[in-house]
């Protein structure tokens, strides 16, 4: 797929650059054409007006141009031509042009531009050779063809590495929606299995009814994981979806107390302590289910993966035009490739905590959340203290 993306992308690229060159090259070699024949046109008319008249030139006849010559037709009938005229074709030429019926065209047999007056007593005809102008425009032709190849050879190199960089965003979310789908099949893979391996049993008569309960209720725990999978599946595609559609002014400082209120007994079940050190007066622009989703998940995950006897803080501040949220707590340090895949959908230090209803979205949902708010979320980890910062404008 990504391929032939590359492909289109540069087939597009060049027809389109292809047909402007090539209209723009015509267009030049066009004008340029009209431009020449208007000009030999006016020397033509300004060779028929210039003395003297009578049965000669005279020696102070002004020069013409090397492609213009003059054949006049004398009272007496008699033809003279200017210094520059072919006197062996004068006579055939000076014919043709009184024979076309028109003052000004082309003589095709002769490759000549004419130009025709018929005086009452003498008529004359001016004349210009196209074979200098017709070598002009063929090497402005093949100069303009050159000129396209090199042209259509540079684009195509920088067509080249522009279709790179502009699809390697869809290949990345290409791959990543590969590996989502693929993560999401070995998540629910597990589970499944669970369940129908043990209706299977259930539905064997030869277990007694201590069994056949245990077999229940491992089917009930795993649909309840699948359950809260698909929720946080759900949950996940819905944040972003609809952004700035229901922002309005959250007070985030209560939001944030609010939210850490119903932690304080998981915590201390654990063993940890909850300190919240918020400042007073900091309100943002946002969905207040959203930001206490975010809240609740920067608390969750520091619950799951502190020490016990160990304290962990949620700390709000305001900097200039905007607050910073600040989770700390106390666990295994986090390396720093982990650091740098953490907030990948699926993504789990910790692959054993895949059985503890952790699925690895919570992170990739609260960046989720941050992103539609406009923010960014980062973490660090240094010596078993670990810090995930989120910073928010204020409303």
């Amino acid at each position: 797929m990504i391929k032939k993306l590359k492909i289109k992308f540069l087939l597009v690229n060049m027809s389109i650059f292809a047909v402007m060159l090539t209209a723009i090259l015509f267009l030049i070699i066009f004008f340029t054409a009209s431009a020449s024949e208007k000009e030999s046109f006016r020397q033509l008319r300004a060779a028929l007006s210039l003395p003297p008249r009578g049965d000669h030139f005279a020696e102070n006849f002004p020069v013409l141009p090397n492609s213009v010559f003059i054949i006049r037709q004398t009272p007496r009938g008699e033809l003279i031509a200017s210094a520059n005229a072919d006197t062996d074709l004068a006579d055939g030429i000076f014919n043709a042009a009184l024979a076309s019926g028109k003052h000004e065209g082309v003589l095709k047999d002769y490759n000549l531009r004419y130009c025709v007056t018929d005086a009452p007593m003498e008529k004359s005809a001016s004349f210009f050779d196209l074979s200098l102008e017709q070598s002009m425009l063929i090497r402005l032709a093949r100069t303009c063809i050159f000129t396209a190849v090199l042209a259509l050879g540079a684009f195509f190199a920088i067509s080249l590495i522009l279709s790179r960089r502009i699809v390697r965003p869809v290949e990345t979310a290409w791959e990543q929606q590969k590996q989502f789908a693929a993560d999401a099949s070995h998540e629910l893979k597990t589970p499944l299995t669970v369940i129908m391996t043990n209706a299977e049993l259930l539905l064997n008569n030869k277990y007694d009814e201590k069994k056949r309960t245990r077999f229940a209720e491992n089917i009930l725990t795993m649909a309840e994981q699948m359950r809260g999978l698909t929720e946080s599946l759900l949950e996940l595609a819905r944040s972003g979806a609809q952004k700035g559609a229901a922002f309005e002014s959250v007070d985030f400082s209560k939001l944030i107390a609010d939210s850490a209120l119903p932690f304080d007994p998981l915590y201390y079940e654990k063993g940890l302590t909850l300190r919240v050190e918020s400042e007073e007066g900091i309100t943002v622009k946002g969905d207040r289910s959203h930001l206490c989703r975010l809240a609740d998940i920067l608390l969750d995950n520091a619950l799951k993966y502190s020490y016990p006897d160990t304290e962990a803080v949620l700390r709000l501040k305001k900097r200039g035009n905007a607050c910073f949220l600040l989770m700390e707590s106390h666990g295994d340090t986090i390396s720093k490739a982990d650091l740098k895949n953490i907030f990948r959908r699926f993504y789990r230090a910790d692959k054993a905590r895949s059985m503890n209803k952790s699925y690895g979205l919570g992170l990739s949902i609260a960046e989720n959340i941050v992103k539609e708010h406009g923010g960014r979320i980062f973490a660090e980890s240094n010596e078993g203290t670990n810090r995930f910062w989120v910073k928010l404008g204020l409303g």
